[in-house]
Protein backbone atom coordinates (compact mmCIF):
# COMPACT_ATOMS: atom_id res chain seq x y z
CA UNK A 1 0.00 0.00 0.00
CA UNK A 2 1.01 3.41 -1.25
CA UNK A 3 -0.31 6.34 0.51
CA UNK A 4 -0.39 10.21 -1.40
CA UNK A 5 -1.96 13.03 -0.04
CA UNK A 6 -3.92 15.42 -2.26
CA UNK A 7 -4.97 19.42 -1.80
CA UNK A 8 -6.82 21.18 -4.11
CA UNK A 9 -5.51 24.50 -3.81
CA UNK A 10 -8.39 26.63 -5.52
CA UNK A 11 -8.09 27.77 -9.39
CA UNK A 12 -8.63 23.94 -10.34
CA UNK A 13 -4.75 23.14 -9.49
CA UNK A 14 -4.06 20.60 -6.77
CA UNK A 15 -1.09 19.67 -5.15
CA UNK A 16 -0.25 16.03 -4.87
CA UNK A 17 2.51 14.63 -1.91
CA UNK A 18 3.84 10.96 -2.22
CA UNK A 19 4.05 9.77 0.94
CA UNK A 20 7.28 7.23 0.74
CA UNK A 21 9.34 9.97 -0.84
CA UNK A 22 7.64 13.23 -0.32
CA UNK A 23 8.19 14.35 -3.52
CA UNK A 24 5.50 16.33 -4.64
CA UNK A 25 3.78 17.37 -7.80
CA UNK A 26 0.62 19.98 -9.54
CA UNK A 27 -2.17 19.50 -11.26
CA UNK A 28 -4.05 22.50 -12.91
CA UNK A 29 -7.10 21.85 -15.05
CA UNK A 30 -6.07 21.73 -19.10
CA UNK A 31 -7.22 24.88 -21.65
CA UNK A 32 -9.71 23.13 -23.05
CA UNK A 33 -11.03 22.43 -20.03
CA UNK A 34 -11.53 25.65 -18.09
CA UNK A 35 -8.25 25.77 -16.69
CA UNK A 36 -5.04 27.54 -17.49
CA UNK A 37 -2.79 24.03 -18.14
CA UNK A 38 -0.29 25.93 -16.01
CA UNK A 39 0.94 22.29 -15.11
CA UNK A 40 0.26 18.45 -16.46
CA UNK A 41 -3.96 17.66 -16.05
CA UNK A 42 -4.90 14.88 -14.41
CA UNK A 43 -5.80 12.99 -17.61
CA UNK A 44 -1.65 14.16 -18.95
CA UNK A 45 -0.49 12.32 -15.61
CA UNK A 46 -2.55 9.35 -17.06
CA UNK A 47 -0.99 9.11 -20.45
CA UNK A 48 2.27 10.33 -19.16
CA UNK A 49 2.02 7.14 -16.69
CA UNK A 50 1.28 4.79 -18.70
CA UNK A 51 4.95 5.54 -20.97
CA UNK A 52 6.88 5.51 -17.84
CA UNK A 53 5.35 2.63 -16.73
CA UNK A 54 5.96 0.64 -19.98
CA UNK A 55 9.74 2.11 -19.31
CA UNK A 56 9.73 0.68 -15.99
CA UNK A 57 8.94 -2.28 -16.92
CA UNK A 58 11.03 -3.20 -20.02
CA UNK A 59 14.07 -2.13 -17.67
CA UNK A 60 12.69 -4.51 -14.89
CA UNK A 61 12.37 -7.21 -17.68
CA UNK A 62 15.58 -6.54 -19.60
CA UNK A 63 17.66 -6.11 -17.03
CA UNK A 64 16.97 -9.35 -15.69
CA UNK A 65 18.60 -10.38 -18.92
CA UNK A 66 21.52 -7.81 -19.03
CA UNK A 67 19.82 -5.56 -21.62
CA UNK A 68 20.48 -2.09 -21.46
CA UNK A 69 17.80 0.35 -21.45
CA UNK A 70 19.56 3.43 -20.31
CA UNK A 71 18.75 6.43 -22.67
CA UNK A 72 15.37 5.03 -24.07
CA UNK A 73 12.60 7.45 -24.72
CA UNK A 74 9.05 7.99 -24.65
CA UNK A 75 6.81 10.76 -26.35
CA UNK A 76 3.31 10.18 -25.65
CA UNK A 77 0.34 12.20 -27.28
CA UNK A 78 -3.10 12.10 -25.06
CA UNK A 79 -5.98 12.55 -27.25
CA UNK A 80 -9.98 13.17 -25.83
CA UNK A 81 -13.10 11.70 -26.22
CA UNK A 82 -16.43 14.12 -25.54
CA UNK A 83 -18.59 11.43 -26.39
CA UNK A 84 -20.44 9.87 -24.39
CA UNK A 85 -18.57 11.82 -21.51
CA UNK A 86 -15.63 14.12 -21.52
CA UNK A 87 -12.23 11.05 -21.26
CA UNK A 88 -9.24 10.37 -22.39
CA UNK A 89 -10.36 8.09 -25.73
CA UNK A 90 -7.30 7.67 -26.96
CA UNK A 91 -3.33 7.41 -26.32
CA UNK A 92 -0.61 7.18 -28.45
CA UNK A 93 3.23 5.95 -27.33
CA UNK A 94 5.80 6.06 -28.93
CA UNK A 95 9.02 4.51 -27.52
CA UNK A 96 12.49 4.22 -29.15
CA UNK A 97 15.10 2.02 -27.70
CA UNK A 98 18.74 2.64 -27.23
CA UNK A 99 21.24 1.05 -29.74
CA UNK A 100 22.28 -2.23 -29.11
CA UNK A 101 19.56 -4.27 -27.82
CA UNK A 102 19.47 -7.58 -29.34
CA UNK A 103 16.93 -8.63 -32.04
CA UNK A 104 15.83 -11.36 -30.31
CA UNK A 105 15.00 -9.21 -26.71
CA UNK A 106 12.16 -7.05 -28.71
CA UNK A 107 9.32 -9.55 -28.39
CA UNK A 108 9.94 -10.16 -24.89
CA UNK A 109 10.19 -6.47 -24.04
CA UNK A 110 7.49 -5.24 -26.26
CA UNK A 111 5.43 -7.65 -23.94
CA UNK A 112 6.80 -6.57 -21.11
CA UNK A 113 5.17 -2.87 -22.27
CA UNK A 114 2.29 -4.17 -23.43
CA UNK A 115 1.54 -5.97 -19.86
CA UNK A 116 2.44 -3.20 -17.65
CA UNK A 117 0.54 -2.62 -14.54
CA UNK A 118 -0.64 0.77 -15.72
CA UNK A 119 -1.68 -0.56 -19.38
CA UNK A 120 -3.10 -3.70 -17.49
CA UNK A 121 -5.41 -1.07 -15.60
CA UNK A 122 -6.95 1.28 -17.67
CA UNK A 123 -10.26 0.57 -19.32
CA UNK A 124 -10.54 -1.66 -22.85
CA UNK A 125 -12.07 1.23 -24.54
CA UNK A 126 -9.01 3.66 -24.50
CA UNK A 127 -7.45 2.71 -27.32
CA UNK A 128 -3.26 2.74 -26.80
CA UNK A 129 -1.18 3.16 -29.84
CA UNK A 130 2.31 1.53 -29.30
CA UNK A 131 4.66 1.90 -31.64
CA UNK A 132 8.58 0.74 -30.96
CA UNK A 133 11.89 2.06 -32.26
CA UNK A 134 14.56 -0.04 -32.23
CA UNK A 135 17.38 1.83 -33.39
Amino acid sequence: MVEMKLVYEGGLHTQSSHGPSGTTLETDAPVDNQGKGEAFSPTDLLATSLASCMLTTMAISGGREGWILEGARARVEKHMALEPRRRVGRVVVELEMPAGIPETAREALTAAAEGCPVACSIHPDLAVDLSIDWA
